[in-house]
């Protein structure tokens, strides 16, 4: 199984020996592979080679896939446009992947409409972002799938007649503030809040945001902040101003309750509701199997996240396409063959709607719990196969 390099570096899957029709495809991968973006970017890698061990070599015959790597180092779009372009224009790739970030997606969209190349976003949640071209699709999320949900889930279900919100101040944070403020009014609750809590780059000193909550005294406080580092300090600054105590219910995007980052949580973790596509501990499709292999490959102590799920989804789609056309990619063909896709993985049924090439997926309502003295999260809830709600009800940019 091939295992992650640099960022520099080309990982090749190698399959069965070269025969006449044997195709070698070029992916250009991007993502940040260094700084605090690196965790995430594993853990999409090891998803994708993950596939590519138990299913992907076999399936695609005489064919090879051959991954080029390149670091869009940060949030800002820029490096990442570099990137793609030198992908594009010098490596001469047949696709593209990756794009944690919004902001490195939406900069290089025009590049990949202007070249046509099919690309196939794993994280990126901005909702509009497949908007941009029509040679972009999306199998990871949007936040629209997170926020507007949960914003009525939680005025109808948790018993939240205000909430306060507070937003990491980028495209996705932006848009967990207007999806959950339109779910959450729509099922009767006001937001008495919003308040804009730096950007993605560095992690901020959450406490007077948080402060400002914890005085206004909401049934619940909505964050959407990155996973990771973010994620981590926004529950030790709830835990530090005690809002748990003072009433003040955290609720969120699974972003926030990423499973590499649970056990450091703390107890103050214990009873946070969050929505999300993927967790761990799920006992829906292919995803028992997959936890086992992952800890097979990677070690007991390292654990899958959404998004590890959705690089090995995001492999299937890739495959797929390739052996559809047996390793002479198109790229009117292969938006078509991704159009309207469908996988049993990981999060169970996944599938990309042909209208908007975004992923539609089963929303879970995950709590976290403490057993044998570690955190644990258990779906109390679950939406089934929710389409992007800001498409569906056309807001803003999602409706061009």
């Amino acid at each position: 199984m091939a295992t992650s390099k640099a960022w520099m570096a080309a990982a090749l899957f190698a399959v069965a020996p070269a025969m006449a029709a044997a195709e070698t495809v070029k992916v250009g991968v991007v993502m940040t592979y260094s700084g605090g973006g690196a965790q995430f970017a594993q853990q999409i890698d090891r998803g994708m080679e993950l596939y590519m061990a138990r299913e992907g070599e076999a399936r695609l015959g005489e064919h090879e896939i051959e991954l080029i790597k390149r670091d869009a180092r940060n949030p800002g779009g820029d490096a990442a446009k570099v990137a793609v372009q030198e992908l594009i224009v010098r490596e001469d790739v047949d696709l593209l992947t990756g794009f944690i970030f919004s902001p490195n997606i939406i900069a290089s969209a025009p590049l990949i409409e202007q070249a046509k190349v099919p690309t196939l976003i794993l994280n990126a949640a901005t909702a509009w972002i497949p908007n941009l071209s029509p040679y972009l699709a999306r199998v990871s999320m949007s936040m629209w799938q997170t926020g507007f949900p949960m914003g009525g889930y939680a005025a109808e279900k948790l018993g939240c007649e205000t909430a306060a919100v507070g937003y990491t101040d980028y495209p996705p944070g932006k848009d967990s503030l207007e999806a959950f403020q339109m779910g959450f009014e729509q099922a009767g609750g006001q937001v008495v809040d919003a308040i804009p809590m730096g950007g993605p780059a560095e992690v901020p000193d959450f406490t007077p945001f948080m402060q400002r909550v914890r005085d206004a005294a909401p049934d619940c406080f909505y964050v959407f902040v990155p996973a990771g580092n973010h994620a981590a300090a926004v529950f030790k600054t709830y835990a530090d101003l005690g809002m748990r105590d003072a009433g003040v219910r955290l609720i969120g995007p699974g972003d926030i309750t990423q499973d590499t980052q649970l056990q450091g949580l703390g107890d103050v973790a214990i009873g946070v509701v969050t929505l999300g596509q993927y967790q761990a501990d799920l006992d829906v499709g292919t995803n028992p199997e997959f936890v086992a292999a992952w800890h097979e490959a990677y070690g007991e102590d390292s654990t899958p996240d959404f998004m590890a799920a959705a690089g090995y989804d995001g492999m299937a789609a890739i495959v797929d396409a390739i052996v559809e056309q047996d390793g002479e990619i198109d790229p009117d063909r292969t938006m078509a063959i991704w159009a309207g896709w469908s996988h049993e993985g990981p999060r169970g049924t996944v599938t990309i709607d042909p209208e908007t090439r975004d992923v539609v997926q089963d929303m879970k309502v995950n709590e976290v719990y403490a057993e044998d003295g570690r955190l644990k999260m258990r779906t109390i809830d679950v939406i089934p196969q929710v389409k992007d709600p800001c498409k569906e009800q056309k807001v803003g940019r999602c409706a061009e």
